[in-house]
């Protein structure tokens, strides 16, 4: 099964208190997270162990460039946010590469699954 991982210890919180149902990724991987599939939220910092939080359905999987991005996809991204510029310098950061508006991103909307 595939996951979605969070290194976040601000996205950790959000997802566990359930505030968080979306993500931003870099890049188009619309044909590694399928809209309609399930998938494992988990957390945990790159190369180390992950903690799974709960199964989650992807309700919406929607490839955008920087500079489609609404301030609702940001909010839901990082509540800290204000502007795509402030997502794309986080990104740069995290991806040690210069970005523009005109990049690519991939923004997941997600729903736990609950139940049996």
């Amino acid at each position: 099964m595939l996951a979605l991982n969070f290194q976040s210890e601000l996205h950790e919180k959000l997802l566990v208190e359930r505030k968080k149902n979306y993500t931003v990724r870099l890049g188009d991987i619309s044909n590694i997270y399928l809209e309609n599939s399930v998938v494992w939220i988990t957390v945990g910092k790159k190369y180390a162990p992950k903690r799974k939080l709960y199964s989650a359905f992807l309700d919406r999987v929607k490839v955008k460039r920087f500079a489609e991005l609404t301030k609702d996809d940001l909010a839901h991204q990082n509540p800290d946010l204000k502007s795509v510029e402030e997502l794309i310098a986080l990104f740069e950061q995290i991806y040690q590469k210069n970005l523009t508006e005109d990049d690519l991103v991939t923004v997941i909307g997600f729903s736990e699954v609950t139940g049996d």
